[in-house]
């Protein structure tokens, strides 16, 4: 049974998602697929990029449909990881969560059935490889109070017309307080003032190495082996470019 102002939507993958009345979006990219878009926008770029470590702490911003988590999932079971990974998710749809026991996932997440149970029942799972914990409330309020260092970024909420305050240049200086040093943050995103905040608060922005999807942004904090943006050069040919502020939409 769906949620009172949602619906559901087929992707071009096959793959469900859902449609947000409130913020007048789908979760996830209908012609990407919902599952097409998490592994090869989000995941394989992130996991391709970042340094061997024995321990990666992820932020997924929002967890929504938790399709972000859930492939990160799968794409571990396919991918011999020995370390142990944690998943922080910003979520303030409670209701949400709490239904996607019932939701139609892809056959690929059938094995994770168990894992999107205990989420979707207590917000939380912990076994000996993986933690995930669901973060109730409000990103901006949420996101500054973690007290790990954060190895990857899914920045994956609505869209910064529909949901601006987790766009800016305020919202991205929060998750550069956080962040490790050789963290990846990938996004769907490539507008330019989501592209100014992160370039303004020290990060390094690339052309991601996705395939068969349309193209976003991977930001760093140090030099990846990818097609660099370069944000000074944007600046002088647009002098107008500007980063989005808090004080706009608050």
């Amino acid at each position: 049974m769906l949620l009172p102002g949602k619906r559901k939507v087929e992707t071009a993958d096959g793959s469900a998602t859902l449609y947000s009345e409130a913020f007048d979006e789908c979760y996830h990219s209908t012609r990407d697929g919902a599952l097409k878009e998490s592994l090869q926008k989000h995941v394989l770029p992130a996991f391709s990029l970042l340094p061997p470590k024995n321990e990666i702490t992820i932020l997924d911003v929002c967890f929504g449909l938790g399709y972000n988590t859930w492939t990160t999932l799968y794409y571990l079971q396919h991918n011999i990881f020995p370390g142990r990974v944690t998943i922080l998710s910003p979520e303030f749809d409670r209701e949400l969560v709490a239904s996607l026991v019932h939701f139609d996932y892809p056959s690929e997440f059938d094995f994770l059935r168990p894992i999107i149970a205990r989420v979707s029942g207590e917000g939380f799972y912990e076994d000996d490889r993986f933690r995930i914990r669901v973060l109730f409330g409000d990103a901006r309020k949420s996101i500054p109070t973690i007290d790990r260092s954060v190895d990857i970024v899914y920045q994956d909420p609505f869209s910064p017309k529909k949901n601006p305050l987790l766009w800016t240049r305020e919202y991205f200086a929060d998750l550069r307080r956080i962040v490790s040093d050789e963290v990846i943050l990938t996004t769907y995103s490539s507008a330019t003032p989501v592209r100014m905040g992160l370039h303004e608060n020290g990060f390094l922005l690339y052309e991601p190495p996705s395939e068969g999807v349309r193209s976003g942004t991977i930001a760093s904090l140090r030099p990846l082996d990818l097609t660099p943006i370069d944000m000074e050069l944007k600046k002088r040919r647009n002098p107008a470019a500007a980063s989005m502020r808090d004080r706009d939409f608050l």
